[in-house]
């Protein structure tokens, strides 16, 4: 059996594919382990979930204060199902004030027409995701690594990875529609290109067939599924 770690861009797959569904209250386990991963190599034993994410700020969320205690509910929802077999790995946000240029229709950009904006960044996802993925493959922590993201930030990693841990396996799943319901997004030709296999969606079914309950026991309080959610 390969031992085998799933690595999760929270933000990627939340924005990228759940954002606009009712799919959001998400067992990332059923989902990656069961629907996606299983079919594909039988064999996998899946010993570590990590997702990686940023809290999320109430100051500028779309539901202020209620943003902020969804996203707690569901990583206590997590925990409560999958205990030590999930990893919840936590970056920050900045914000600052910055000046970019205005939006003039049928106009190109034009920096001598600036205006002042509000930019948030979310900070140390990228790369506690990049690490950890090297840092596992280069230390023999496991045989198969299948990474949920679209961000070509992490292509130096899967470079390294291919070069330095060649006997390593790496499955891509791109967080997006079926093809012809995406829009104008595409599989990342930058990662797809580094790893050993790609799955381009993640199907509504999918989405469908691996929600939480929408209580979960835990220790204290049920986490519950978010009213807007």
């Amino acid at each position: 059996m390969s031992r085998t770690i799933i690595y999760i861009d929270g933000y990627n797959l939340y924005y990228s594919r759940l954002k606009g569904t009712p799919h959001k209250w998400l067992d990332v386990g059923a989902l990656f382990r069961d629907q996606i991963l299983k079919p594909q190599d039988p064999s996998a034993n899946v010993i570590c979930i990590k997702y990686f994410t940023a809290p999320v700020k109430a100051s500028y969320a779309r539901h202020g204060v209620a943003s902020e205690h969804a996203q707690t509910q569901y990583h206590r929802a997590l925990k409560a199902i999958h205990g030590d077999l999930i990893q919840i790995i936590q970056g920050f946000h900045i914000f600052g004030k910055t000046n970019m240029p205005m939006h003039v229709e049928g106009a190109e950009p034009d920096k001598q027409n600036l205006a002042p904006v509000w930019m948030i960044e979310e900070k140390q996802t990228d790369v506690n995701l990049a690490l950890q993925v090297y840092r596992d493959a280069v230390r023999g922590e496991c045989d198969h690594q299948v990474i949920c993201t679209n961000d070509s930030d992490l292509e130096p990693a899967l470079q390294l990875v291919r070069q330095d841990a060649p006997n390593v396996q790496i499955g891509l799943v791109v967080p997006l529609r079926e093809k012809g319901l995406s829009g104008d997004a595409v599989s990342n030709k930058r990662l797809t290109k580094r790893v050993h296999w790609v799955r381009q969606h993640i199907l509504d079914a999918e989405l469908e067939s691996s929600q939480l309950p929408k209580n979960v026991n835990t220790n204290k309080k049920p986490a519950k599924k978010p009213a807007h959610w």
